[in-house]
């Protein structure tokens, strides 16, 4: 992977677990030249990350709508800032510049992001890995939510397992770098779509 899209907060809690992971995260990323992607934001767990990488010597890349430079402070120092119209162009370009996503702790707007690109991949609409960095088990009930999900047949379990998830970056890097994408066409012949 040369790039990854890390989605994650305009805020921060103050957790030193977060911080100690963003660190470890952007130290991984930049060791290994993987440039950031993100939402372009200096403000939150978003500056965190790019300033995180920044320091290392690393590429972030910002992608922000205009509506939000003032709201999520963008972020002026990056190697690049894409300014676009909206949220679907900010998540559509997000999408396009990277090899992969993880998704860090955030809020409403975090979990739309994981979200849409996840359906997406479950579409076959791209084949990039989606990870989820479970920083001191913020996401365990989002997990245990789509594990449920499964065991009311209301998400198959090849589309559970396209979710990859660690508390460890290095871990979920690695993870992300074996992902091996299973298109869903058995559903789409179920249900005589192709």
């Amino acid at each position: 992977m040369k790039s990854i899209c890390v989605f994650c907060g305009a805020n921060f809690n103050g957790d030193p677990l977060l911080t100690e992971a963003v660190e470890q995260l952007a130290e991984i990323m930049v060791s290994r030249n993987i440039s950031l992607i993100f939402g372009g934001g200096r403000v939150g767990v978003m500056g965190m990350i790019a300033d995180a990488v920044l320091k290392r010597g690393g590429k972030a890349i910002g992608v922000i709508p205009e509506f939000l430079l003032n709201k999520e402070v963008g972020h002026t120092g990056l190697t690049e800032l894409h300014v676009v119209q909206n949220m679907h162009q900010r998540k559509q370009m997000m999408n396009d510049l990277c090899d992969g996503i993880i998704t860090l702790p955030g809020g409403f707007g975090t979990l739309e992001e994981f979200f849409e690109v996840l359906t997406w991949l479950q579409l076959g609409l791209h084949q990039k890995p989606i990870g989820i960095l479970n920083v001191n088990g913020f996401y365990d009930f989002l997990l245990k939510q789509m594990d449920v999900m499964v065991e009311h047949r209301f998400l198959k379990p090849l589309n559970r397992e396209l979710v990859l998830s660690s508390a460890s970056p290095v871990e979920l890097i690695n993870l992300m770098g074996n992902f091996s994408a299973k298109p869903d066409e058995v559903w789409f012949k179920e249900q005589n779509l192709t």
